[in-house]
């Protein structure tokens, strides 16, 4: 699909009524080219073929301009959009001032240009939108050289001052961004520490000894991303459910949450209700799914599609702990959501879980085939290594429920040689431990290699940051082990 079938394919009727009045200006468009085009592509979607409708709109087969309509199609689409959206966002709304600026300046009517530049810059302080107030007082002093009750002294300054609170900004940020990327890839099941986080750790320390930051509301924002990525990459959740919480109580209390900072308000939600399901405290956590949901429907549903999916997973770790079927009821119907399936990781999170909770309710061949289907998509491809070897790990773990000792040999080969160099890492002892203890179901008799198989075994159970480290296991190994010796297939 083009970016264009795209495009039409994802408007709403509202938007495509808006678009219609727009494009007929008063006029008749029955046998408008453009028109037909787009409602070809409204009736067929996935279905839609370029030489079919190229061949109806051009019957000389003339290729170039069918290409030219399309272009220009989309040019329309986008301007209709744009006239219809631009004041549902205070960002969008400053940007379409600044256009206006440009727009008057260029025919050299400076009082206009100078009137929505006014407007454009308190709309970006409304917002602290830093980058446009550095554009902006950058259009002041090119102002000046043509007004002059401008004096471009006080926006130089201005500028600076900006300039300065920006370069702090950009500093976090670009570590924000490394962090954020790199436990998205990982889906957390990381098998070291991100080496970023002590940067990120540097650069907060800085910015809470000034108390310029602590006076601004998007500094304020800033810091509670900092601060709430520290806490997670450490995974302290019981820490960072507090601090999630009082962040988010102050924040309601004096009003900080508005339009601009939505997706900010539903990103701190989603982080207090996993905290609090990492702590065990799932009644809560529920209850903060339902504000979430709330949250979502706020704002005509802005960044409604964006959040849920993660609505969805607040309700699979929970009721992954109380009530399985109900877990799988709700990935099933995840599987169903185009928005959450168009996501190759979001779309593997369906799969791993569903693997996962037929694991917890011992219906071992349903777990399997969720894993294999997992194999086979792009997501997994793409997936971090650690995250793989961890779900091959898991993979061994139901074949031995399976009795299915055929295929594990050969998986064990296949672990063993694919991810060698995550095993020769101290990091992974664990998992070490655990490829010697699989290995052991496969060990006749209780020699040496058995006894050595169940040292290992007896490191994971009384290993005491075990809470940390299986946090990072697709399938737990220590109550898999306890299991096992309490039922007497292993013998310490």
């Amino acid at each position: 699909m083009d970016i264009l079938n795209q495009l039409v394919a994802g408007l709403t009727k509202e938007q495509v009524r808006f678009f219609k009045m727009y494009m007929k200006g008063g006029m008749a468009y029955e046998d408008r080219k453009d028109m037909t085009l787009f409602d070809y592509m409204r009736r067929n979607g996935g279905h839609y073929e370029d030489d079919k409708i190229a061949g109806k709109l051009y019957a000389n087969g003339e290729k170039n301009s069918f290409y030219r309509l399309k272009n220009r199609l989309l040019r329309d689409i986008a301007c209709s959009l744009t006239v219809q959206h631009f004041d549902e966002d205070e960002l969008m709304h400053a940007l379409r001032l600044l256009a206006l600026v440009r727009f008057h300046f260029t025919r050299n009517n400076m009082r206009l240009a100078h009137f929505y530049l006014r407007k454009a810059e308190n709309e970006a302080l409304k917002i602290e939108n830093l980058e446009m107030l550095d554009f902006i007082f950058g259009e002041y002093i090119k102002l000046s050289h043509e007004m002059v009750n401008i004096n471009p002294e006080i926006y130089i300054n201005r500028r600076k001052e900006n300039r300065e609170k920006m370069t702090q900004l950009r500093a976090m940020d670009d570590v924000l961004a490394m962090v954020s990327y790199r436990m998205k890839i990982t889906q957390n099941f990381s098998s070291g520490k991100n080496p970023v986080i002590r940067l990120l750790e540097k650069t907060l320390k800085e910015f809470s000894a000034d108390k310029k930051v602590l006076s601004s509301a998007a500094l304020r924002f800033r810091m509670y991303h900092a601060v709430s990525h520290v806490l997670l990459q450490k995974r302290d959740y019981k820490a960072l459910a507090e601090f999630l919480l009082k962040v988010h109580s102050d924040f309601e209390k004096e009003n900080l949450f508005v339009r601009s900072n939505h997706d900010t308000k539903l990103q701190m939600l989603t982080y207090i209700v996993n905290a609090l399901f990492k702590t065990g405290r799932y009644k809560e956590s529920l209850f903060y799914a339902e504000k979430l949901l709330l949250g979502m429907n706020e704002f005509q549903r802005l960044h409604y599609d964006k959040y849920i999916f993660f609505y969805y997973n607040s309700l699979v770790i929970n009721y992954s702990k109380s009530d399985h079927d109900k877990a799988i009821s709700i990935l099933e119907e995840m599987k169903q959501n185009s928005k959450i399936k168009s996501s190759a990781f979001y779309e593997m999170f369906i799969y791993l879980n569903l693997a996962v909770v037929f694991f917890d309710k011992q219906d071992y061949h349903r777990s399997i085939r969720n894993l294999s289907k997992l194999y086979l998509l792009e997501g997994y491809k793409n997936a971090d290594k650690s995250l793989r070897f961890k779900i091959g790990l898991a993979e061994m773990m139901i074949r031995v429920e399976l009795k299915d000792f055929d295929v594990l040999e050969y998986k064990l080969r296949l672990v063993k040689k694919d991810f060698k160099s995550l095993l020769d890492s101290k990091e992974n002892q664990r998992e070490r431990d655990m490829l010697e203890v699989i290995e052991s179901f496969m060990v006749e008799g209780k020699g040496a290699k058995y006894r050595k198989a169940m040292n290992a075994a007896g490191r994971i159970l009384n290993d005491k940051s075990m809470g940390e480290s299986s946090d990072s296991e697709v399938l737990n190994y220590r109550n898999w082990l306890s299991e096992k010796v309490k039922s007497g297939s292993l013998k310490l």
